[in-house]
């Protein structure tokens, strides 16, 4: 049973406070977590759970703001830590994303919402259909009545109908006039190769991303061609579990709109579609620098919005690097950022330049760890295809289709 929830700031102002139960949870517990989080400004984020010397705490960071949850009771820690990011989704879809002055500008609906998501400390509606049936969205229409009528809640008087029926995720009866249902792969892979080059870690999270528009109530069933393929399985209410127990076959009735059906894992993966290989040689207070980028399995897709971006190390004073394909920007706190783009068929992206080190230094001591971003549409690096979908008890036809994408996630390249 969660007894508060508080919304952060980078800075640590607290933007929103609700309390949720009888006890009364002081705010002096987001000064002692935040004094915490200032002297280990790195281990600290990385612990969802924190044992305070009063109470147990949660937190998801997200865009800037942390979602900070606290109890004094025994609880599954799992179910503070993903009702709090589910609050985070709610957030970002209503409002359209996450920052501190969109949380203040519409801080109304945000308690209006904290409301209906949990009740004396336990979650009760969590579904983003039933809550938009519930609460309206903010938009220059409503804000324009509020003021002209004087109301200032978006909640509706009637409870929705989707609260009583027996798929709660979707919304009672909708009606199109064309019927589609797309599905899209949307991985990202996480890399670490040392610096000799081998890769020590290569994995996929992804997600499968759909977007229905049925008119009624259909049920679908989602094949994939190799699922053995995939680890870490997790679902959205709607799927049944027995199906995929027994045939590895998603049987679900969607949500109604877009949603995440399904999240997975693929570990051990072999190799990466790019290869960053920097080399650093220092000697007599300067050190030259040479990286190079190239395509080293070709997904069969283009490989675009590449960027390579490493931290200078606090020793050097000053850098004067370039690039054959590109563009070299290094920023006012020693982030140098490549942008390549696109990697050209005929020649592998290089940058070189020398970096000048501090006075009496005569080798670099500290070495930079590169990070990769890149973007291959119309592929999933995990191997993963879909079969086929189908739809069950509807008469009408339906259109559909897949799409895949694959970016990098916590891509790193050490020197």
């Amino acid at each position: 049973m969660l007894q508060c929830i508080f919304l952060l700031s980078d800075s640590g102002e607290v933007m929103l406070e609700k309390q949720l139960t009888g006890h009364r949870v002081d705010r002096s517990i987001c000064a002692w977590f935040w004094d915490h989080a200032i002297s280990q400004p790195d281990s600290f984020k990385q612990q969802p759970v924190i044992a305070s010397p009063t109470h147990y705490l949660f937190q998801v960071f997200r865009d800037g703001i942390t979602f900070l949850a606290c109890t004094q009771v025994e609880m599954p820690p799992l179910m503070a830590i993903e009702f709090l990011c589910r609050v985070a989704d709610v957030l970002k879809d209503y409002l359209g994303g996450l920052n501190e002055d969109v949380i203040k500008d519409n801080f109304v609906i945000v308690y209006e919402l904290l409301d209906e998501m949990i009740d004396n400390g336990f979650p009760l509606t969590t579904e983003l259909n039933v809550l938009q049936e519930m609460i309206a969205p903010p938009n220059i229409v409503s804000k324009v009545l509020s003021v002209v009528t004087g109301r200032s809640s978006n909640v509706s008087d009637t409870l929705p109908g989707a609260t009583a029926s027996v798929v709660p995720w979707r919304t009672a009866d909708p009606k199109y006039a064309s019927n589609e249902v797309y599905v899209d792969l949307v991985e990202e892979m996480d890399a670490t190769i040392n610096r000799d080059g081998v890769l020590v870690k290569c994995e996929i999270s992804g997600e499968v991303q759909v977007n229905s528009q049925i008119t009624g109530l259909p049920d679908l069933t989602l094949s994939f061609a190799n699922p053995s393929v995939l680890d870490d399985v997790r679902f959205h209410p709607c799927v049944r579990f027995r199906p995929w127990e027994s045939n590895q076959i998603l049987s679900f009735v969607p949500p109604d709109g877009q949603f995440k059906l399904m999240s997975y894992r693929v570990r051990k993966l072999k190799s990466t579609p790019i290869y960053v290989k920097p080399q650093l040689t220092s000697d007599g207070g300067t050190c030259r620098l040479s990286v190079l980028v190239g395509i080293r399995n070709d997904p069969g897709k283009t490989i675009d919005s590449v960027i390579v971006q490493f931290q200078l190390p606090s020793c050097i004073l000053s850098a004067d690097l370039t690039s054959n394909h590109g563009t070299v920007n290094i920023l006012a706190n020693k982030t140098c950022i490549w942008t390549i783009g696109r990697i050209p068929k005929d020649k592998a992206p290089s940058m070189s330049g020398t970096l000048v080190l501090e006075t009496g230094l005569e080798r670099l001591h500290v070495f930079p760890t590169f990070q990769v971003d890149f973007r291959i549409t119309g592929v999933a690096l995990s191997g993963l295809q879909i079969d086929k979908l189908d739809l069950q008890t509807v008469p009408y036809r339906f259109y559909k289709g897949f799409r895949a994408l694959t970016r990098a996630g916590q891509f790193e390249v050490r020197s």
